[in-house]
């Protein structure tokens, strides 16, 4: 069958070369499209749930919060466990689901489910909420904000009002959580003795401040030729706004915030805190969904950056260098990269060395490019995606993808220099077609027995099954796609290229003196032998010898 597809190729070798040049530029498309990762998609889907509730404790979080949302959850489709953190005024519910779950789906049955856990929560606690859809190894940059000039507060408005809204902005973003700096506030600080004076209890004042931040409905007013919206704005814009709300009205005199209390900006309650080189600053770490493009979604956030740094307060300082994840798979292509130019060069010095023919060289390096190309394409149809442990593979297998090639050149340049000396010379084609049979069993046992050396891989389970079995995958897609190359590919660039160089009717000079000291080596070797063992080494050689 084998030789069937050889014969076959070459009977159609212009068909064949211009359907590998196709491949070849639908393979580079293919793997230009690709979504690019640093690690493979080696976690099940996750949904969190959080739930704040201020001013419970951890203990109340737990028994209030956190149980009564596994109970509810514990049922769900598809669920494999269930992980929970209880801390002070927050419960974090994490469902982990097998492998192969739908995301979204996932999302759906936990959605259904809160909804009916809601009746069993205490109403002082918030709703449980869904955290955006982001894959777990998704931080793709983390970005500082400092500055000498500008406070902590600002910085964090900064974060929070102009740079967080324009990152969400971009496809493949998830999330940016910000951490640092401090949030604004209005902060009414009331005086004891004046609301004792006053007889005002604090929850009068809580609500005289929540009132003053409401706009009020005053119905239409219509015209002859429209219909106008009337609306009474009551929203905070100012200090002195808050200070002016009526808290109540006691013998006629309106007793306002600013008689009982004192008004200022100030900054919210800090749980955490970041700092960059040592410095006080404000981080944002942005998250990317888990089907995004890496390098992609990375270069559209850095553009969207360019476009808020420019906009940025003097003696604010953005860095986004601290963590860039597309830097590793941008260093991961650059290796493989160098992987196939260098085995390139050591193919064409090698052949050149041994055979005398840049053709051969050429033949051989084309084997390269076209073999991996063909192997992401093969992985990109089944779901595969491209990433530091498939590029590894693809890297790995260069050396065995073009061994498959360099073989079949050396035998058909072989056996094409012996037809020129010959009386009557076959056909071209023929001693191709031979020649590329003669060492096909050899090739394919070669390959195949390389393959099985990684299987064991695949018996890896869990987390280190997940991470390696993608290098596995690509590294025997590569050299099964060198195989297929040398089968189809190469016969046909031998016809076009090889019988013009395959002239000299002796070994190269680099053969000829690896010959004479192989003979003297194993000439030596022989005489510490048997002599029974010495007649068959000597036959052998001699055969081999005749032979080329």
């Amino acid at each position: 069958m084998l030789n069937r597809v050889i014969l076959w190729s070459l009977e159609n070798r212009l068909a064949i070369l211009t359907l590998a040049a196709l491949l070849f530029v639908f393979g580079v498309r293919t793997a230009m499209q690709a979504p690019l990762d640093v690690f493979p998609d080696f976690a099940p889907p996750q949904v969190v749930i959080q739930t704040e509730a201020p001013g419970m404790s951890a203990e109340e979080v737990e028994q209030l919060l956190t149980v009564p949302l596994e109970t509810e959850l514990n049922g769900t489709a598809n669920l494999e466990t269930i992980r929970s953190s209880s801390i002070a005024g927050l419960s974090v519910v994490t469902c982990v689901f097998q492998p192969g779950t739908d995301t979204l789906q996932a999302r759906q049955l936990v959605s259904e489910k809160l909804q009916l856990a809601g009746a069993r929560l205490p109403s002082a606690a918030g709703t449980p909420q869904m955290m955006p859809i982001s894959s777990p190894v998704g931080i793709i940059l983390k970005i500082s904000l400092t500055s000498e000039t500008v406070s902590p507060t600002d910085l964090r408005t900064i974060a929070d009002w102009t740079i967080r809204p324009r990152l969400l902005a971009v496809p493949g973003i998830a999330n940016v959580t910000i951490f640092g700096g401090e949030v604004k506030q209005y902060q009414v600080i009331p005086d004891p003795a004046k609301l004792r004076d006053y007889a005002i209890a604090l929850n009068e004042v809580m609500n005289a401040a929540r009132r003053a931040n409401q706009n009020a409905e005053a119905g239409f007013f219509d015209t002859t030729q429209q219909t106008m919206v009337i609306q009474g704005d009551g929203r905070v814009h100012s200090l002195a706004d808050l200070e002016n709300a009526v808290v109540k009205v006691k013998n006629g005199v309106p007793i306002r915030i600013r008689d009982i209390a004192r008004v200022q900006f100030g900054a919210e309650y800090k749980v955490g805190d970041s700092s960059t080189f040592g410095k006080p600053s404000v981080a944002l770490i942005v998250n990317e969904q888990p089907w995004a493009n890496t390098l992609t979604t990375t270069k559209a956030a850095e553009s969207a950056l360019d476009e808020v740094r420019r906009a940025l307060p003097p003696g604010v300082v953005m860095d986004t260098g601290i963590f860039r994840q597309a830097s590793f798979i941008e260093r991961a292509i650059s290796n493989i990269n160098e992987a196939m130019i260098q085995g390139g060069i050591l193919v064409i010095v090698v052949l050149l060395l041994f055979l005398f023919s840049w053709r051969a060289g050429v033949i051989s390096f084309i084997a390269i490019p076209l073999s991996l190309v063909v192997a992401i394409i093969v992985l990109r149809r089944f779901g595969g995606t491209i990433n530091t442990m498939t590029l590894g593979g693809l890297a790995i297998a260069i050396g065995e993808v073009v061994d498959d090639a360099i073989i079949d050149v050396e035998n058909v340049f072989r056996r094409l220099r012996q037809n020129r000396v010959q009386d009557k010379p076959e056909p071209v084609l023929s001693v191709i077609y031979h020649a590329s049979a003669e060492v096909r069993g050899s090739v394919v046992y070669a390959t195949v027995i390389v393959g099985l050396v990684f299987l064991p891989i695949f018996s890896l389970s869990g987390l280190a099954g997940r991470i390696f079995a993608p290098l596995g995958y690509a590294y025997i897609i590569s050299i099964l796609a060198s195989l297929f190359v040398a089968m189809t590919v190469t016969p046909a660039l031998c016809y076009y290229l090889l019988p013009g160089a395959a002239t000299q009717s002796e070994d190269t000079a680099t053969v000829r003196f690896l010959k004479r000291r192989y003979r003297t080596v194993l000439g030596r070797c022989s005489q510490a032998l048997s002599p029974r063992f010495r007649s068959w080494a000597a036959s052998s050689f001699r055969s081999s010898t005749k032979e080329t």
